[in-house]
């Protein structure tokens, strides 16, 4: 019985390494491999074995490279944002199905935007999903010249023509956070915005238009803020230097995590939530379902925001006709333990 020749340590097993192991050729192991006709259902099994046992996994960047296309989608996310980790669990399952794999690169602080982009380039990223760009449009538009283009949870105005824009009614949202706070009865709600980031604008003007139409125009309250924790907290600060009296009974906060400030600024200051202070978040990500904080926020719905932002994509990779124009989704008020009737003062 011949030899197997053994892989060499520290060496990537090969088709060559798969076809000793199994007896067969190389060529019928690339058969297999591709899922391509020409191979009986043992030989398969056999190959599928082999490969199993030394370890072997096919190189699809070499495929990619010997390919014509690359069949990648290119998705830019921000590292510390949850909800953008929600949103790439979502492409990835829309994503697959379609015969897309996705290529990830981060936005961090020390890794901008243009270098993240440059990044899926490089690697032959056939579209580009953008989850929350802050680049002007007319990069994007630059971009879109180039690889079809999605911008994910950020409204353009005006929006390039060639760029794709899917998006949740960040207003509509604010504007249920703020119905259901009056509904408890109260009257006092501050904002705690999210300063330029995308969703903001539309989010602030949402609270200011449900505090006019319920009759609270002298009740309205924006502090500054952003999506960070930091400055949620801050905001919370502000709040707390006035006498208990003169603060409002609930916050609506820009997003989950400038809520969990407000949240934790309040349990250090021994202000009850929401015996004394309501807080609303904004996204629904993983953070806010901890039972610890149990935040009542509104959610974003992600599997549709995935499946149109893929679907797009691909869209315009197969040439067909996409409408313009935005793609809106409606969001969803979730209410959980941070949110109570005013406490009689």
């Amino acid at each position: 019985m011949p030899t197997i020749p053994a892989v060499p340590d520290g060496k990537r097993p090969t088709l060559a390494h798969v076809a000793a192991r199994a007896g067969v050729s190389v060529a019928l192991v690339s058969i297999v491999m591709r899922g391509a006709y020409g191979a009986s259902a043992t030989t398969r099994e056999r190959v599928l074995k082999a490969a199993e046992e030394i370890g072997y996994r096919p190189d699809t960047r070499a495929r990619v490279l010997r390919s014509n296309r690359s069949r990648l989608l290119g998705v830019q996310f921000g590292l510390r944002h949850p909800f953008h980790t929600d949103l790439v669990e979502g492409i990835y399952a829309a994503a697959e199905p379609a015969g897309y794999q996705v290529a990830l690169s981060a936005v961090a602080p020390s890794r901008g935007e243009r270098q993240a982009v440059e990044a899926l380039l490089a690697d032959r990223c056939e579209a580009l999903v953008l989850l929350g760009p802050e680049v002007p449009a007319a990069r994007l538009a630059q971009l879109a010249a180039q690889v079809p283009v999605v911008s994910v949870a950020r409204r353009l105005r005006p929006a390039p023509p060639a760029v794709d824009v899917v998006r949740t009614a960040d207003d509509e949202g604010a504007r249920q956070a703020v119905d259901h706070l009056v509904a408890l009865g109260h009257r006092a709600i501050a904002h705690i915005d999210g300063g330029r980031a995308p969703g903001a604008a539309d989010r602030r003007r949402g609270y200011r238009t449900a505090m006019h139409r319920h009759g609270l125009a002298d009740q309205v309250q924006v502090l500054p803020g952003g999506p960070t924790e930091e400055d949620g907290a801050r905001g919370a600060r502000t709040l707390l230097a006035d006498a208990p009296t003169a603060r409002p009974g609930a916050v609506l906060a820009f997003n989950d995590r400038c809520a969990t400030g407000v949240l934790d600024t309040l349990l250090r200051a021994g202000v009850s939530v929401p015996g004394e202070i309501s807080v609303v978040g904004f996204d629904d990500t993983s953070l806010s379902r901890l039972a610890h904080i149990d935040l009542t926020t509104v959610a974003q719905d992600v599997p549709r925001l995935a499946e149109l932002a893929v679907g797009r994509a691909i869209a315009r990779l197969d040439g067909e006709a996409v409408a313009e124009g935005e793609s809106v989704v409606p969001p969803c008020l979730v209410v959980r333990g941070t949110t109570a009737a005013p406490a009689t003062r």
